[in-house]
Order: C-alpha cells, then sequence, then structure tokens
C-alpha cells in the first residue's frame, strides 16, 4: 500500500471527517490546503440522485462562470465564408472546414474547444471517434453547433465550461484556480450549481443533490451541505 506524503496528510487533517461545510466555509478550507508551488485548480464533484443510463435522466448542459477558469482556452472553429471571418474576429484559435478535419485526422489536437457550424456536421460527424471520447465533440445541447459563432467563442473564451453527467451519477467540473481567492471561486461554484439545479430532470426523484465536495489538484476533498446551497439558491 502507498504512502501518503507529509504535505497532503497535513492538508487532509484540516478537513474533518464526515462534515459537511456550508459552501463559503468550504472555499475558505479548499483554498488553505493549497500548498504546492504551481497554481492549483480548483474542481468541483456533484453527486446526482440520477440514473445516467435512462435517457430521461441525462444530466448535461454549460454555464459561463462568471469569473471565468483562470487559462487561455484555444477555441477551434468549424466554418465556412462570412462564419468563418466572425470566428476569427471573434477571437478563435482556428478556423476552417476540410482543411481542419484532415489535420485532425493526421492526429492534430492542439486545441481545447471544438464549434460548429449547422451545415459542417456531416463532414465534422466524421471525426467522432476521434473528438467524442476527449469531450470535444460539438453538440446542439450545450450551444457548440450554432450558426452564433462569434458568440460562442466569446463565452467559451470568457469561462463557459461543458459539464455531463458520468455513469455512476457524478458530474466533475472545473471551478478555477487558486489565486482567485474566496470571493471569484464562490460565486463560479454558486453558478455551476444553479445551473445544475434548474436542469433537474422532471423524472428524478427523491434527494437530487445527493453530495457535493471540492478539492485542488493536489488536496484533499472538501464536502459541501447541499442543504446550504439550496437555501442560498433560493
Amino acid at each position: 500500500m502507498s504512502k501518503k506524503g507529509k504535505t497532503f496528510l497535513d492538508q487532509k487533517n484540516k478537513v474533518e471527517p464526515g462534515k459537511r461545510y456550508a459552501l463559503k466555509e468550504a472555499v475558505e478550507l479548499v483554498l488553505s490546503t493549497a500548498r504546492v508551488k504551481f497554481d492549483e485548480t480548483v474542481d468541483a464533484a456533484i453527486r446526482l440522485g440520477v440514473n445516467p443510463r435512462h435517457a430521461d435522466q441525462m444530466v448535461r448542459g454549460s454555464v459561463v462562470l462568471p469569473n471565468g477558469l483562470g487559462k487561455d482556452v484555444r477555441v477551434l472553429v468549424f466554418a465556412k465564408g462570412d462564419k468563418e471571418k466572425e470566428a476569427l474576429d471573434a477571437g478563435a484559435d482556428y478556423t476552417g472546414s476540410d482543411d481542419l478535419i484532415e489535420k485532425i485526422k493526421g492526429g492534430w489536437l492542439e486545441f481545447d474547444r471544438v464549434v460548429a457550424t449547422p451545415d459542417m456536421m456531416g463532414s465534422v460527424g466524421k471525426l467522432g471517434k476521434i473528438l467524442g471520447p476527449r469531450g470535444l465533440m460539438p453538440n446542439p445541447k450545450v450551444g457548440t453547433v450554432t450558426f452564433n459563432v462569434g458568440s460562442a467563442v466569446n463565452e467559451m473564451k470568457a469561462g463557459k465550461v461543458e459539464f455531463r453527467v458520468e455513469r455512476a451519477g457524478i458530474v466533475h467540473s472545473p471551478v478555477g484556480k487558486v489565486s482567485f481567492g474566496v470571493d471569484k471561486l464562490y460565486e463560479n461554484v454558486l453558478a455551476l450549481l444553479e445551473t445544475i439545479i434548474k436542469i433537474k430532470p422532471a423524472s428524478s426523484k427523491g434527494t437530487y443533490l445527493r453530495s457535493i465536495s471540492l478539492s485542488t489538484t493536489m488536496g484533499p476533498g472538501v464536502k459541501i451541505d447541499p442543504l446550504d446551497v439550496r437555501n442560498l439558491l433560493r
């Protein structure tokens, strides 16, 4: 059995086992566990009362975090003509059509997010086996298949994140960087949770928000009291 490092154990000892903290307190505690030299990402893990094997209980969506993600997002847009120019004017890093498709088939993946106009999806669909497993395939449900490419690029550059419930009923999503501080991270987490609550499937019965946890890249998880979150969002 591998042994945990002294730093990790020191961090973990700050977190009371089994306790569910108020959201603001949890954010403060998570930041206090950050001990490494690089600017760690803060991640949220939300366990939902849904069964993703049922199509009507699939939770999937996107949210523009009010304070962004703290990193430069490389956006690729599949478009032609005026829409290609619109994407470039909005700050897209790469635009094109068949040329980009062939480049990706050849193994090029130097981008973080993908947008496509609806008329391009017949060709982009050929990249399903490459983009799909990486979570990069454009999808109209999260606004990445659209003719409003300028708006889509602006949102991604501003910190739009996509999320999707996994088989175990858990949503994982980054919510910012340690350097953001308490207030900005608090606002980002609250925005993510508000969006997830808004898209609760009608067929989901019982407790929807079952557990919420925050952690830094190298730190222990800190549990959040779902009741506190519900009270904040009322």
